[in-house]
């Protein structure tokens, strides 16, 4: 028997719902095909925007969606994806395929998407090869409510009220793509795009800086020495690779056991990039006033066979399911500094929640932790101490069993998610709950038959929730049982 503790009597803070963010870039068949079919489809949409996928975006309760980029948002240019569609000038998307880009999915069908699915928008500005007119006429054009040139243009194309726009990146991988900046010239560059990314009327923007690729810690060290002041968030970027090699990254259907670990083992990765970077924040901001906001994150593998490199489109499986339950639990666990983060990427590329294919689309595994998992957005996080539970070796390396996370919701509900990381071995479970008493316990579980399980357009239901059955609450203690590689949510009445 496995023994947890879950202090209802000491809880860390509030899990802001943006924690469950994602993102959405120019890249492959995310926006084009995934989320935009146009007004012309027979694809029944809204506005140009598939229904389908749409349901499925409202299901998640998904808070905040970013947008246009990633490497695409330093290339872009807004006022390309403005007006008549035929006046909108084609470009070659040079990050990602080299296809062409039509800009019909712009600025207003962005913000329609948002007002659809109930998100807030968060707008990734360009500083790699854009302007700071560019973007501040930007903001003026979304935002500003009276008379001026980017308003009055925003009214000729349609949109009289300007827009609640609160999330604004000011670049992306300026390190990278989207400039090779050294973070000294970055800070300097970010103190100077954001002056101009002004507050319009109550619109009341929060500024985010870019940040550091994994474990770049001088850069946070310079951006925060730097720039600290300036900036309401700074961005981190980490994707878990089997492999940790770009060049071969591993397959995402077909590996085996020690692939199935490596990639767990990585994933885990997340907490040290965590602590650090936060313990780096604490000297230049020990008021947590500045938020952790990790705006990529998810599994990258080798695309599937026969697809555009440049698409990255893969497969997504337990093993991506339970890479998600990790993640999370561990941005509920450190929930002072993380306040948001964007899987990537909502449609058809990487760690995708939905894929698509002509008018057939499907829920991956990766959907279902993200529904299973949303009781815990604005709840307060509750530790959860596993103590000298069990490991899970391969080789000479060993990670834990069991992750988890528990929150307590404004009704006083406490949810408790586990994730079994053992690919064959069942996990019995004796959770003693202090601080808190309760009258039953209930719970979903997602577990697959195969390592590689995985839903396709012809069995999309290979991977899917069912009640879990078992679990039982009596003398403060709950006990379960949990298969091999699972997730489940516990929700304790």
């Amino acid at each position: 028997m496995i023994a947890m503790t879950l202090r209802a009597n000491a809880p860390i803070g509030p899990i802001n719902r943006n924690i469950y963010g994602h993102f959405s870039e120019h890249l492959g068949r995310c926006i084009y095909e995934g989320i935009w079919v146009g007004h012309d489809s027979p694809i029944p949409h809204t506005d140009g925007i598939r229904n389908d996928v749409l349901a499925a975006l409202r299901k998640l309760q998904v808070p905040v969606l970013r947008w246009p980029g990633g490497c695409f948002a330093d290339e872009y240019h807004w006022r390309d994806g403005i007006g008549p569609y035929e006046s909108r000038p084609r470009m070659i998307n040079t990050h990602w395929g080299g296809v062409v880009e039509n800009n019909h999915f712009g600025t207003h069908e962005f913000l329609r998407l948002c007002e659809l699915i109930g998100a807030e928008p968060y707008i990734c500005g360009n500083v790699g090869s854009g302007t700071v007119q560019e973007m501040q006429q930007w903001v003026e054009y979304m935002t500003f409510d009276g008379e001026s040139p980017m308003a009055d243009l925003r009214r000729a194309n349609g949109r009289d009220e300007p827009w609640k726009v609160k999330y604004f990146g000011v670049g992306n991988e300026n390190w990278g793509c989207g400039g090779n900046m050294r973070p000294e010239y970055y800070a300097d560059e970010y103190r100077r795009y954001q002056t101009y990314v002004r507050n319009y009327g109550n619109n009341r923007i929060f500024k985010i800086a870019c940040g550091p690729n994994d474990r770049d810690y001088n850069w946070t060290e310079v951006l925060m020495r730097e720039a600290g002041k300036m900036m309401d968030g700074l961005s981190l970027h980490y994707y878990t690779l089997p492999t940790g090699i770009w060049q071969d990254k591993g397959d995402a259907t077909g590996f085996g056991e020690a692939e199935w670990f490596e990639t767990l083992r990585r994933t885990l990765v997340m907490e040290e990039l965590i602590v650090k970077h936060s313990a780096i924040m604490d000297k230049y901001d020990p008021e947590r006033r500045v938020a952790l906001i990790i705006d990529e994150w998810g599994t990258w593998y080798n695309v599937e066979p026969g697809t555009n490199p440049g698409f990255l489109y893969q497969q997504n499986t337990m093993r991506d399911a339970l890479v998600a339950g990790v993640n999370l639990n561990l941005f509920h666990r450190y929930c002072e500094r993380v306040r948001m983060t964007n899987i990537a990427q909502m449609v058809n590329v990487l760690q995708a929640v939905i894929l698509t294919e002509g008018e057939k689309m499907l829920l991956t595994p990766t959907y279902h932790v993200f529904e299973m998992y949303k009781v815990h957005q604005d709840a307060e996080s509750l530790p959860v101490d596993l103590g000298d539970g069990p490991v899970y070796a391969s080789g000479d390396a060993q990670i834990p069993q069991l992750h988890a996370s528990a929150s307590r919701a404004a009704d006083g509900a406490i949810h408790l998610s586990v994730c079994n990381l053992h690919p064959t071995g069942e996990a019995d479970v004796a959770c003693r709950i202090e601080g808190a008493s309760g009258t039953g316990a209930s719970g979903t579980l997602l577990r697959g038959g195969a390592l590689d399980a995985h839903n396709t357009f012809e069995a999309p239901e290979t991977v899917a929730p069912v009640r879990f059955e078992g679990v039982t609450f009596a003398d403060g203690v709950v006990r379960f049982t949990l298969p091999p590689a699972s997730v489940a949510v516990i929700k304790l009445a």
